[in-house]
């Protein structure tokens, strides 16, 4: 069986920390809405296993499985380790599904070790790519702008597609796929090192500081037919002004509404019916999950062109546990400079 490369040290503690949800979040998560505690080791059943996470990974839509927010999950119950995908190793079996020694990537948690059941895997580590790309490259991001882009987006040779938050950890593979299927891609980002890594590393043909310039007239003059694509990761005020720069016949990608402070109470804005009539748009919301049947094409694709170089990607990677709890805040503050992952090896 192939292994994943570039496998970092591990040790094998007695016993588990973990980062515990100690109150509900207001919005983005703060550090002082989590705290580490440590307990004895768990103890397996028939049907479970152990892993031990080398790995974990820093998620913008761990927002909503912290917060009483309207979502399409259950929230983390105060009290107990935080919902997190995480990449680690099996050290103990008593299900027939799972071999000692595998790499797994799954619903794992912020903690040292998780008992779960095969149903936690999300994906089996068995491509030859560094072990930490499963936490990204063939994780939830790169499936997220694979599926997203290619089932909803259907971009075609000539198009072009505008994405928010493009030196993201979606959007980075996002203006790279982009390109690899013929379109030309534009990006939206916070400040200038990230305008200039859309534009060096992540296959973007030009990108632009939303918040120092008028990234609106510059797209507008980029793509005089209008935005074919629009991949949305923010909402908010960037979404209704993209929204009257759509081409007729656009399609509109909701990933996620990074921008929006809370919804609750509902906010407000712009009326939007009237863009989506008169310009003939699809507007399509998009949760990863729904494609889990079929996360082997997009690995297909994603492998062959991280082999063939075209398509790369960046980690942010902090070293201990201890990191978890500020660790959305500063994704959301946009601090990371690549996907955030946590080694806690």
């Amino acid at each position: 069986m192939t292994r994943p490369t570039e496998i970092p040290a591990y040790s094998l503690p007695t016993r588990n920390r973990r980062v515990i949800l100690t109150r509900r979040p207001q919005g983005v998560p703060m550090p002082e809405d989590f705290a580490i505690d440590e307990v004895a080791m768990p103890e397996i059943a028939d049907g479970e296993f152990l892993v031990r996470n080398i790995y974990l990974s820093v998620d913008p839509a761990q927002r909503g499985w912290a917060s009483a927010e309207i979502n399409y999950s259950q929230p983390v119950p105060i009290g107990g380790p935080m919902r997190a995908l995480a990449v680690g190793v099996v050290t103990q079996s008593r299900s027939a599904d799972v071999a000692l020694g595998e790499f797994l990537y799954g619903w794992f948690g912020w903690q040292d070790y998780a008992v779960v059941k095969p149903a936690a895997i999300i994906q089996r580590a068995t491509e030859a790519v560094p072990l930490s790309a499963y936490v990204g490259l063939l994780g939830i991001n790169g499936l997220t702008a694979y599926f997203a882009l290619t089932e909803l987006g259907r971009p075609v040779p000539g198009n072009t597609v505008l994405v928010s938050t493009a030196a993201g950890s979606v959007g980075s593979f996002v203006g790279q796929i982009a390109r690899n299927l013929g379109a030309t891609a534009i990006g939206l980002t916070g400040d200038d090192e990230k305008v200039a890594a859309c534009c060096s590393r992540y296959g973007y043909a030009s990108a632009h500081n939303y918040k120092t310039s008028d990234w609106g007239a510059a797209v507008a003059a980029e793509a005089p037919k209008g935005i074919d694509v629009y991949f949305d990761n923010v909402g908010g005020v960037i979404l209704d002004k993209a929204l009257r720069q759509m081409a007729i016949g656009g399609r509109v990608v909701q990933c996620g509404t990074a921008s929006v402070p809370t919804w609750i109470p509902v906010p407000t804005g712009p009326r939007n019916e009237r863009e989506i009539l008169t310009r003939r748009l699809v507007w399509s919301g998009f949760i990863v999950f729904d494609y889990a049947q079929r996360f082997g094409v997009a690995n297909k694709a994603l492998v062959g062109w991280y082999r063939d170089g075209k398509l790369t990607y960046d980690e942010d990677v902090a070293q201990g546990i201890e990191h978890a709890p500020g660790a959305l805040k500063a994704i959301y503050a946009g601090e990371n400079r690549g996907k955030k992952l946590i080694y806690i090896g």
